[in-house]
């Protein structure tokens, strides 16, 4: 995906293996010590929810214990990916996915404006989060975590969570609760210091190796392409490339792993890049990250993969891929 590039690395390849190698273990060597954190109230990451739907979701996502606003924001998400016109093939309508059934049942006037229109998330955002307080309210006598058995009746009802004694087990609900639960994370700002990754070594070491090779929009790097890849192509190889899938665009990518601050950012987070720092929509690039400021970077036609500053005005911020939270998210896209 293209990117204007603000600052450039003018070093020989060599230099840049060497330098890259420096960064890489200075920045390791500190590492151990920044997993942790303690308790707290939850909120929003920086970027992750459209900066419109932000207050809303961070007021009705503390409607009850069961929910918070990160869990909140997971279930969107994952319902409509913010599209407050998302219509599905079985009728599921708006930014929260209501079947007109459970809308007519269960849909708040949230904004108080008289009418429950399942297309405003004004209604919608609320209507979900007041309907997962009631589901919470059902199975609240059901061994297990409260969240997640929560989660299990959105998805299958409560009487089967209630028959099942907590979670049923239908592949598709358990997958529910965990997906939900995994990109909770995503969404939430870390307490505490984000856990480093495991996978992230390899994947830069993945991605070095093709520094020096022309960009291609629409590159994923195969035999008939060059070996030859753009942003979100190289990411996404140099992820593959360790056993962890992630979607092919790179606005996707951005809820693969929790949001670590930028300076707490590792080598192998990802970096994005945005038309507005407040609206994770507008990611229109990614790059890996390898230390000391510098990204491994595929940045537009014409141009190699190399070696870029990520301190630029359209850097919206960084995320620490796990495979749970790569698992949980869309594999379809276009380039």
């Amino acid at each position: 995906m293209a990117k204007k590039v603000w600052l450039t690395v003018t070093l020989g390849f060599g230099l840049c293996l060497s330098f890259m190698a420096l960064l890489v273990i200075g920045t390791f060597s500190a590492a151990a010590g920044l997993a942790g954190g303690s308790g707290g109230s939850v909120t929003l990451a920086k970027g992750s929810v459209p900066a419109m739907y932000q207050s809303i979701v961070q007021k009705w996502g503390n409607l009850c214990p069961e929910i918070n606003p990160a869990l909140l924001a997971a279930q969107l998400y994952q319902e409509s990916g913010w599209d407050p016109r998302a219509q599905s093939a079985a009728a599921a309508q708006g930014i929260a996915q209501f079947i007109p059934g459970t809308w007519a049942s269960h849909g708040v006037d949230g904004n108080g404006d008289g009418k429950r229109d399942v297309w405003d998330p004004e209604d919608a955002i609320p209507s979900a989060a007041s309907y997962d307080c009631e589901l919470a309210k059902y199975v609240k006598d059901v061994p297990g975590d409260h969240s997640d058995n929560m989660l299990a009746a959105y998805n299958a009802g409560a009487y089967a969570v209630i028959h099942a004694g907590g979670i049923p087990p239908y592949r598709e609900t358990q997958n529910y609760v965990k997906t939900i639960r995994t990109l909770e994370k995503s969404f939430a700002a870390p307490v505490g210091r984000v856990a480093p990754s495991q996978q992230a070594a390899a994947a830069i070491y993945y991605a070095q190796g093709k520094l020096g090779t022309p960009y291609l929009w629409g590159g994923n790097g195969t035999a008939d392409q060059g070996g030859r890849f753009d942003c979100s192509g190289l990411t996404k190889a140099a992820y593959e490339s360790v056993g962890i899938e992630l979607p092919r665009v790179a606005n996707d990518q951005w809820n693969a792993g929790p949001h670590p601050k930028r300076d707490e950012l590792l080598p192998g987070d990802l970096v994005f890049f945005a038309t507005d720092l407040n609206d994770p929509r507008s990611i229109h690039h990614v790059g890996l990250y390898v230390g000391g400021g510098y990204m491994i970077n595929a940045p537009y036609t014409g141009a190699v993969i190399r070696f870029d500053k990520i301190d630029t005005p359209d850097f919206i911020g960084g995320t620490r891929v796990t495979k749970d939270g790569a698992q949980a998210l869309p594999t379809t896209g276009a380039a």
